[in-house]
């Protein structure tokens, strides 16, 4: 390897405020302050997964804080040897966390190290860094081991650049295969560390490597190199509960040491810092769900209190909410029934200057054909109720007026009529005074094979909601789906030809099979001030405006309704249950987004 000085390869992080590149650099124990001002300042080396802080090397826990939460997207920061790892934490402990990991250090000086492993005698052959192909294939093996991958050039230039910097991989004697890697790096060599410390990471094995003892030769190599050149001892981080890998390194005469690492709380660390799951969140509907994780995620504590209504209790610091859903302590009792009463929230929408369609509330009377004579086509809803129970769209005749209103009347002794508008049906929904996510929700069709009857066709379709939403979207098999399909002209024991598309279901509610697709980017901002409008009218935190819509591009609408427990989930990949979080948790900061390596193929 060519050997460059120090100052070619090491940069310095620009003090508090500042932000320039960042220094690069390694690990190492605390030593005696006279020691520590001999050293550069504020060092952190760059391994292309992700940069090595040298905590030792940082007098402020400020800035050394400000420089872990200025982590690189899909990377994994690891700070090390920080004098008071407690207080960098408590700077930004919503971000920052103590990995629960052991440091091991093996002193050359009170251990005497076998010989590496001969190549001869397990087929397996350990040498340097040889090539870009080496380091494509070192990639390889850390994504087979679900370990943060680094990009070629970073590997290639620390291995020309920098003689702190070792890498070592373990090939297969019969047909050259890269089959495990490791990287060291020289403390003394990067920093001037006064101890002579050297430190061992990315030990990775490929699990189809097929040979046995290549951890343990990778070790052995790495130990005897950093020897070799004059350090002192070799240290390394390894997860509290790695029995298998704690037990090879004590093997070889490895001991702990009290040394801390810190984190930053992200994706890809998210297992290090979430409390053990709850068993019953695994018992949660997708809409609960979906929040217990984000919480989880962010390091909130989750309590299940009720897995079959969706009820939790979440708790960080001294701050405790329960929630049902996207519904929480947050949402007034006031606001609630405002939603729950159609014909109130019809007339906070009126008061509030925002379009409602035609309507009355039925007196079971012939005012009630009346009012279908004029206005020609109606929805029929209970003023109270929810997931479009007993709603039917589409009324046109006093026959059909008179079964809806039977319906509605099962579920609210108040009906509501109303003048059916054409368009779309757009969701929105509304978190703390913003829209955060718009969706088109269509009713539930299904779609011809040739050979199957509609009944057949409806049930399967049915079945397929189910289990793409944890049982939460069926198509009701009932005298309204029914009733559709006849008015499309079929009947549910005909056979529906190859590639047709049947309405089963006049309302586009996703609790009776309706569809939903994501229009959040394209959705005219006029109908996003509509939504946020009625909800401060309401006077709702968290809730879903739905408007009937013939562009959602114009701004052409009529309010629908107002839904108190929105499904979050229905709209993912938006982030609306991080918004969620956010509401309840003002000040806590959302993690960056996951970041999933693709894995290679065997």
């Amino acid at each position: 390897m060519p050997t460059h000085t120090r100052a070619d390869r090491v940069k310095r992080v620009g003090s508090p405020g500042d932000h320039p590149e960042a220094i690069t650099l390694g690990l190492h124990d605390i030593p005696p302050a006279h020691l520590v001002k001999a050293m550069p300042e504020n060092v952190v080396l760059d391994l292309g997964w992700g940069r090595l802080i040298f905590g030792q090397t940082f007098s402020d826990a400020k800035h050394l804080a400000e420089v872990l939460r200025e982590e690189g997207p899909g990377r994994r920061d690891i700070c090390m040897y920080a004098s008071e790892a407690h207080v960098v934490v408590a700077r930004s402990p919503h971000e920052l966390f103590i990995d629960p990991s052991h440091t091991y250090r093996l002193r050359f000086a009170d251990t005497t190290l076998d010989a590496p492993i001969d190549a001869g005698a397990n087929g397996i052959t350990v040498r340097p860094l040889e090539s870009r192909d080496d380091a494509d294939e070192m990639n390889r093996v850390y994504l087979r081991c679900a370990m943060v991958p680094a990009r070629v050039d970073v590997i290639w230039d620390n291995h020309v650049s920098c003689d702190a910097v070792t890498y070592l991989v373990a090939t297969r004697e019969t047909d050259g295969a890269v089959i495990g890697t490791v990287t060291g790096v020289d403390h003394h060599k990067l920093f001037d560390d006064p101890e002579h410390g050297s430190s061992l990471w990315t030990l990775a094995v490929d699990p189809a490597a097929g040979l046995p003892g290549v951890g343990e030769a990778l070790t052995r190599a790495v130990a005897e190199h950093m020897r070799a050149n004059g350090c002192a001892y070799l240290d390394l981080s390894v997860v509290h509960d790695n029995a298998a890998a704690i037990a090879l390194y004590e093997k070889l005469g490895f001991r702990r040491v009290p040394v801390l690492c810190i984190k930053r709380k992200n994706a890809i660390n998210e297992p290090l810092f979430t409390a053990l799951t709850p068993e019953t969140v695994d018992d949660l509907n997708p809409y609960a769900r979906i929040i217990a994780d984000e919480a989880l995620r962010r390091g909130i504590q989750v309590e299940v209190l009720d897995a079959e209504t969706g009820e939790l209790r979440l708790t960080h610091g001294g701050r405790s909410v329960i929630t049902r859903e996207s519904l929480s302590e947050f949402t007034s009792a006031v606001a609630m029934s405002r939603c729950d009463d159609k014909r109130r929230t019809r007339r906070i929408a009126v008061e509030a200057g925002v379009t409602v369609p035609r309507g009355r509330l039925a007196t079971f009377d012939e005012q009630d054909h009346e009012f279908l004579e004029a206005v020609g086509d109606v929805v029929v809803k209970p003023t109270r109720g929810e997931q479009g129970k007993g709603i039917t769209v589409g009324v046109d005749g006093p026959g059909e007026l008179d079964a809806a209103l039977v319906r509605a009347r099962e579920h609210s002794p108040e009906v509501l009529i109303e003048q059916r508008a054409q368009g779309d049906d757009l969701r929105l929904v509304v978190i703390d005074g913003a829209v955060v996510a718009a969706a088109i929700r269509r009713p539930a069709e299904v779609i011809g094979t040739g050979y199957h009857t509609v009944r057949d066709l409806v049930e399967a379709e049915s079945r397929r909601r189910a289990a793409a939403t944890g049982g939460e979207s069926k198509i009701p098999v009932d005298e309204v789906t029914e009733a559709t399909v006849r008015e499309a002209g079929w009947s549910y024991d005909e056979v529906l030809p190859e590639g047709t598309r049947l309405r089963v279901r006049r309302t586009a509610n996703l609790h009776q099979g309706g569809t939903i697709h994501d229009v959040t980017a394209t959705v005219n901002p006029e109908l996003s001030r509509v939504a946020v409008k009625m909800a401060d009218a309401i006077g709702i935190g968290v809730t879903g405006i739905d408007l009937l819509v013939p562009d959602i591009t114009g701004d052409d609408y009529v309010f629908i309704e107002a839904n108190e427990r929105p499904g979050l989930a229905n709209h993912e990949p938006q982030p609306t249950a991080a918004a969620f979080i956010d509401y309840l948790f003002p000040g806590h900061p959302r993690l960056p987004q996951a970041w999933t390596p693709e894995l290679p193929k065997p």
